[in-house]
């Protein structure tokens, strides 16, 4: 749902920013690689000491750099193999440095083991998540579900969640309980989802290959049909 409406809204509002940055000569590649790097310092630099709110601040005005590279490359009609091959990487980087920080931070002052290990659960799940479906791809298979928490959703919500659990710094009570919820939910939700895709390849596989034995049956019928027409040509000669 965030794919479908979220990205589109902020595609439209992010466009002349994407063309400002096109008149200037920065590249694509450029936007991704800055992106990246600065999502990756505030999750690793504010996080880990418990910055929340900073840290998300940082984050959001980098994560943003996802819909700008895209913008500028279909402005530019450079779209290729290449773009999407380091954005989806890079995408990947930035994941496992947001959901590490909350690792780093529950594992330091945060001292909440559980906690920790959930935040690692979500940094895997996530991985998982994505590999699977571009795994499924390469096989041949189309993987024709998205399941309950992509990438966009896993972001939002704990996001949202660091940064108004951040809030509890400036006196705001009970807020830094958002965190720890948004942590089991995305972890939940990403196994969910795993299980989806997992059943989802499962499926496709198994009518994949169902279907081939099915043309081999059909093509070894019809050689089968050819040979006994030309031996019974021949035994007319």
């Amino acid at each position: 749902m965030l794919n479908k409406y979220a990205r589109a809204f902020f595609t439209r509002v992010l466009t002349p920013f994407a063309s400002f940055l096109i008149r200037r000569g920065v590249s694509p590649d450029t936007v991704t690689l800055i992106g990246t790097a600065g999502v990756m310092a505030g999750a690793l630099v504010f996080y880990p000491r418990g910055e929340l709110f900073w840290g998300t601040i940082v984050i959001t005005l980098f994560v943003f750099s996802d819909l700008v590279d895209g913008n500028m490359a279909r402005q530019l009609g450079r779209s290729s193999r290449w773009g999407a091959f380091l954005d989806s990487t890079l995408d990947r980087v930035a994941d496992g440095a947001i959901f590490g920080g909350f690792a780093l931070w529950y594992a330091g002052n945060g001292d909440d083991n559980v906690l920790c290990a959930v935040s690692i659960f979500c940094l895997a799940s996530g991985q998982v998540v994505s590999y699977t479906k571009a795994r499924g791809e390469s096989i041949g298979l189309p993987v024709a579900v998205n399941g309950l928490v992509e990438r966009a959703e896993r972001l939002v919500v704990s996001l949202v969640a660091a940064g108004l659990a951040g809030l509890h710094k400036f006196g705001v009570p009970g807020i830094q309980y958002l965190l720890p919820v948004a942590l089991w939910l995305v972890a939940v939700g990403s196994l969910v989802t795993l299980i989806q895709r997992v059943v989802t390849v499962r499926r496709e596989s198994a009518e994949a290959e169902a279907a081939a034995e099915e043309t081999a049956r059909q093509e070894a019928s019809r050689q089968g049909a050819q040979g006994q027409e030309t031996r019974g040509s021949e035994a007319a000669k």
